[in-house]
Protein backbone atom coordinates (compact mmCIF):
# COMPACT_ATOMS: atom_id res chain seq x y z
CA UNK A 1 0.00 0.00 0.00
CA UNK A 2 0.85 3.47 -0.55
CA UNK A 3 -0.18 5.62 2.04
CA UNK A 4 0.68 9.63 2.22
CA UNK A 5 -0.37 12.95 4.55
CA UNK A 6 -2.27 15.38 2.15
CA UNK A 7 -4.25 18.87 2.63
CA UNK A 8 -7.48 19.97 0.07
CA UNK A 9 -6.20 22.60 -2.21
CA UNK A 10 -6.62 26.49 -0.10
CA UNK A 11 -7.97 24.34 3.37
CA UNK A 12 -5.52 24.07 5.92
CA UNK A 13 -6.88 20.51 7.29
CA UNK A 14 -4.30 17.71 7.09
CA UNK A 15 -5.84 14.01 5.90
CA UNK A 16 -4.15 10.82 5.35
CA UNK A 17 -5.36 8.58 2.92
CA UNK A 18 -3.90 5.01 0.77
CA UNK A 19 -2.74 6.00 -2.58
CA UNK A 20 -4.67 4.10 -5.49
CA UNK A 21 -3.44 5.54 -8.95
CA UNK A 22 -4.64 8.87 -9.39
CA UNK A 23 -6.78 8.54 -6.18
CA UNK A 24 -6.87 9.23 -2.37
CA UNK A 25 -9.02 7.25 -0.42
CA UNK A 26 -9.55 9.26 2.90
CA UNK A 27 -8.05 6.67 6.08
CA UNK A 28 -8.74 8.04 10.25
CA UNK A 29 -6.50 7.02 12.70
CA UNK A 30 -3.30 6.37 13.86
CA UNK A 31 -1.22 5.49 10.03
CA UNK A 32 1.25 2.94 12.07
CA UNK A 33 -0.93 0.92 14.10
CA UNK A 34 -4.93 1.37 13.78
CA UNK A 35 -6.40 3.01 10.61
CA UNK A 36 -9.54 2.50 8.96
CA UNK A 37 -10.71 3.55 4.99
CA UNK A 38 -13.41 5.81 4.93
CA UNK A 39 -16.01 5.80 2.12
CA UNK A 40 -13.90 9.58 0.85
CA UNK A 41 -12.43 9.52 -2.27
CA UNK A 42 -9.73 12.63 -3.48
CA UNK A 43 -8.38 12.81 -7.18
CA UNK A 44 -4.56 13.71 -6.77
CA UNK A 45 -5.19 17.08 -8.78
CA UNK A 46 -7.29 18.87 -5.89
CA UNK A 47 -4.95 18.01 -3.15
CA UNK A 48 -1.87 19.18 -1.93
CA UNK A 49 0.26 16.68 -1.10
CA UNK A 50 2.52 16.78 2.38
CA UNK A 51 5.34 14.99 4.16
CA UNK A 52 3.94 11.05 3.27
CA UNK A 53 4.32 11.00 7.46
CA UNK A 54 4.57 13.11 10.63
CA UNK A 55 8.56 12.38 10.82
CA UNK A 56 9.29 11.93 14.51
CA UNK A 57 13.19 11.93 14.22
CA UNK A 58 15.29 12.28 11.06
CA UNK A 59 18.68 10.02 10.99
CA UNK A 60 21.07 9.82 7.90
CA UNK A 61 24.12 8.24 7.47
CA UNK A 62 27.25 9.53 5.62
CA UNK A 63 29.44 8.49 2.88
CA UNK A 64 27.60 4.99 2.89
CA UNK A 65 27.72 4.21 -1.14
CA UNK A 66 30.56 2.70 -3.23
CA UNK A 67 31.07 3.17 -6.99
CA UNK A 68 31.03 -0.81 -7.77
CA UNK A 69 31.02 -3.88 -5.49
CA UNK A 70 34.93 -4.41 -5.85
CA UNK A 71 35.25 -1.02 -4.27
CA UNK A 72 33.80 -2.14 -0.99
CA UNK A 73 35.93 -1.87 2.42
CA UNK A 74 37.26 -5.10 3.60
CA UNK A 75 36.19 -3.92 7.29
CA UNK A 76 33.00 -1.70 8.26
CA UNK A 77 33.77 0.93 10.16
CA UNK A 78 32.79 0.42 14.02
CA UNK A 79 31.25 3.27 14.41
CA UNK A 80 29.15 4.43 11.15
CA UNK A 81 28.78 8.32 10.71
CA UNK A 82 25.07 9.02 11.53
CA UNK A 83 23.84 12.62 11.88
CA UNK A 84 20.81 13.92 12.63
CA UNK A 85 18.34 16.28 10.56
CA UNK A 86 15.58 18.88 12.10
CA UNK A 87 12.01 18.07 11.53
CA UNK A 88 11.88 22.12 10.22
CA UNK A 89 14.38 20.79 7.24
CA UNK A 90 11.20 18.49 6.05
CA UNK A 91 9.42 19.44 3.13
CA UNK A 92 7.49 17.55 0.66
CA UNK A 93 7.22 16.72 -3.02
CA UNK A 94 6.42 19.91 -5.34
CA UNK A 95 7.72 22.47 -2.72
CA UNK A 96 10.86 24.36 -3.29
CA UNK A 97 14.01 23.68 -1.65
CA UNK A 98 15.41 27.39 -0.59
CA UNK A 99 18.98 28.36 -0.77
CA UNK A 100 19.80 30.49 1.98
CA UNK A 101 21.57 34.13 0.97
CA UNK A 102 24.75 32.74 3.31
CA UNK A 103 25.24 29.73 0.94
CA UNK A 104 27.62 29.78 -1.80
CA UNK A 105 26.48 25.79 -3.11
CA UNK A 106 24.00 23.01 -1.62
CA UNK A 107 24.29 19.26 -3.31
CA UNK A 108 21.31 16.69 -3.46
CA UNK A 109 21.66 13.83 -2.12
CA UNK A 110 18.86 11.02 -3.56
CA UNK A 111 18.46 8.60 -0.92
CA UNK A 112 16.39 5.25 0.19
CA UNK A 113 14.15 6.57 3.12
CA UNK A 114 13.28 3.91 5.75
CA UNK A 115 10.24 4.91 8.06
CA UNK A 116 9.93 2.64 11.46
CA UNK A 117 6.34 1.55 12.25
CA UNK A 118 6.46 0.41 16.08
CA UNK A 119 9.11 0.19 18.51
CA UNK A 120 12.45 -0.97 18.27
CA UNK A 121 14.93 -1.26 20.67
CA UNK A 122 18.13 -3.75 20.41
CA UNK A 123 16.90 -5.16 17.98
CA UNK A 124 18.54 -7.91 15.75
CA UNK A 125 19.66 -7.52 11.72
CA UNK A 126 17.45 -10.64 11.25
CA UNK A 127 14.65 -8.60 12.62
CA UNK A 128 14.50 -5.31 11.66
CA UNK A 129 12.11 -5.41 8.68
CA UNK A 130 9.46 -6.41 11.13
CA UNK A 131 9.92 -3.37 12.83
CA UNK A 132 9.93 -1.19 9.34
CA UNK A 133 6.49 0.15 8.57
CA UNK A 134 7.50 1.30 5.04
CA UNK A 135 10.00 2.75 2.37
CA UNK A 136 9.84 6.35 0.76
CA UNK A 137 12.20 8.50 -1.07
CA UNK A 138 14.44 11.69 0.38
CA UNK A 139 16.47 14.33 -0.71
CA UNK A 140 19.30 14.71 1.77
CA UNK A 141 20.22 18.41 0.56
CA UNK A 142 23.65 19.59 1.90
CA UNK A 143 25.79 22.41 2.12
CA UNK A 144 29.77 21.16 2.01
CA UNK A 145 30.60 24.70 2.87
CA UNK A 146 29.97 23.96 6.52
CA UNK A 147 31.37 20.66 7.37
CA UNK A 148 34.71 20.59 9.37
CA UNK A 149 37.63 17.60 9.25
CA UNK A 150 35.81 16.53 12.55
CA UNK A 151 33.18 15.30 11.06
CA UNK A 152 31.08 18.18 11.85
CA UNK A 153 28.10 17.75 9.60
CA UNK A 154 24.89 19.33 11.40
CA UNK A 155 25.17 23.03 9.58
CA UNK A 156 25.19 21.88 6.28
CA UNK A 157 22.69 19.43 6.50
CA UNK A 158 20.02 21.77 8.71
CA UNK A 159 18.35 24.49 6.88
CA UNK A 160 15.20 24.57 6.77
CA UNK A 161 13.66 22.94 3.18
CA UNK A 162 16.89 20.11 3.14
CA UNK A 163 15.31 17.29 3.35
CA UNK A 164 12.44 16.89 1.21
CA UNK A 165 10.26 13.61 1.75
CA UNK A 166 8.13 11.45 -0.41
CA UNK A 167 5.79 11.69 -2.21
CA UNK A 168 4.52 8.44 -0.61
CA UNK A 169 5.62 5.75 1.93
CA UNK A 170 5.40 2.36 0.17
CA UNK A 171 4.30 -0.79 2.58
CA UNK A 172 5.26 -3.72 0.33
CA UNK A 173 8.68 -2.58 -1.22
CA UNK A 174 11.23 -5.39 -1.41
CA UNK A 175 14.24 -3.01 0.16
CA UNK A 176 16.48 -5.41 -1.50
CA UNK A 177 16.24 -4.69 -5.28
CA UNK A 178 15.89 -1.01 -4.82
CA UNK A 179 17.19 1.27 -7.07
CA UNK A 180 17.84 4.82 -6.11
CA UNK A 181 17.65 7.59 -9.01
CA UNK A 182 18.16 11.37 -9.06
CA UNK A 183 17.79 13.67 -11.97
CA UNK A 184 19.13 17.30 -12.32
CA UNK A 185 16.94 19.09 -14.97
CA UNK A 186 15.94 15.88 -16.87
CA UNK A 187 19.82 14.40 -17.10
CA UNK A 188 20.20 11.32 -15.21
CA UNK A 189 22.94 11.90 -12.42
CA UNK A 190 22.34 9.17 -9.77
CA UNK A 191 22.03 5.33 -10.46
CA UNK A 192 22.77 2.95 -8.02
CA UNK A 193 21.45 -0.47 -6.16
CA UNK A 194 21.10 -1.04 -2.54
CA UNK A 195 23.70 -3.49 -2.81
CA UNK A 196 26.17 -1.03 -3.38
CA UNK A 197 25.78 0.24 0.31
CA UNK A 198 28.91 -0.26 2.46
CA UNK A 199 26.47 -0.63 5.54
CA UNK A 200 23.72 -2.05 4.56
CA UNK A 201 19.65 -1.10 5.81
CA UNK A 202 19.28 -3.78 7.85
CA UNK A 203 22.67 -3.25 9.99
CA UNK A 204 22.13 0.12 10.05
CA UNK A 205 19.04 0.23 11.85
CA UNK A 206 20.40 -2.90 13.95
CA UNK A 207 23.27 -0.91 15.33
CA UNK A 208 21.21 2.42 15.90
CA UNK A 209 18.40 0.44 17.78
CA UNK A 210 20.89 -0.70 20.14
CA UNK A 211 21.73 3.11 20.90
CA UNK A 212 18.39 4.34 21.17
CA UNK A 213 14.87 3.12 21.38
CA UNK A 214 13.78 3.49 17.56
CA UNK A 215 9.54 4.85 17.50
CA UNK A 216 6.93 5.10 14.95
CA UNK A 217 7.43 7.90 12.47
CA UNK A 218 11.29 7.90 12.62
CA UNK A 219 13.03 8.09 9.54
CA UNK A 220 16.24 6.76 8.67
CA UNK A 221 18.05 8.19 5.64
CA UNK A 222 20.32 5.22 3.91
CA UNK A 223 22.94 7.17 2.67
CA UNK A 224 22.99 8.51 -1.17
CA UNK A 225 24.62 6.89 -4.11
CA UNK A 226 27.51 8.87 -6.21
CA UNK A 227 26.72 11.20 -8.51
CA UNK A 228 25.17 13.67 -6.52
CA UNK A 229 26.32 16.91 -7.72
CA UNK A 230 25.43 20.93 -6.69
CA UNK A 231 22.16 22.05 -7.64
CA UNK A 232 21.46 26.23 -8.65
CA UNK A 233 18.22 28.68 -8.59
CA UNK A 234 16.10 27.64 -11.14
CA UNK A 235 17.21 24.04 -11.16
CA UNK A 236 14.62 20.93 -10.61
CA UNK A 237 16.10 18.13 -8.92
CA UNK A 238 13.55 14.49 -9.11
CA UNK A 239 14.46 11.57 -6.58
CA UNK A 240 12.94 8.63 -7.47
CA UNK A 241 12.82 5.23 -6.76
CA UNK A 242 10.56 2.71 -8.57
CA UNK A 243 7.71 1.53 -6.74
CA UNK A 244 7.82 4.72 -4.73
CA UNK A 245 7.12 7.06 -6.87
CA UNK A 246 8.90 10.98 -7.92
CA UNK A 247 10.04 13.28 -5.41
CA UNK A 248 10.67 16.46 -7.29
CA UNK A 249 11.68 19.52 -5.88
CA UNK A 250 12.31 23.38 -7.69
CA UNK A 251 15.48 24.63 -6.43
CA UNK A 252 15.41 29.01 -5.44
CA UNK A 253 17.84 31.09 -3.95
CA UNK A 254 16.72 32.73 -0.84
Amino acid sequence: MKFTRFRKKNEEAVLQGIVNGNEIKQIEGDMFSDWRETETVFHLDVVELLVPFAPRHIIGIGANYVAKEEDKPSELPKIPVFFYKPLSSAIPTGQPIVIPSAINEVKFESELAVVIGKEASNISEEEVTSYIFGYTVANDVTAPQFFREDGHWAIGKSYDTFTPIGPFVETELDPDKVVVEAYLNGEKKQDSPVSLMIVSMRKMISYLSKVMTLQPGDVILTGSPLGAEFMKDGDEIVCEIAGIGKLRNSVKQG
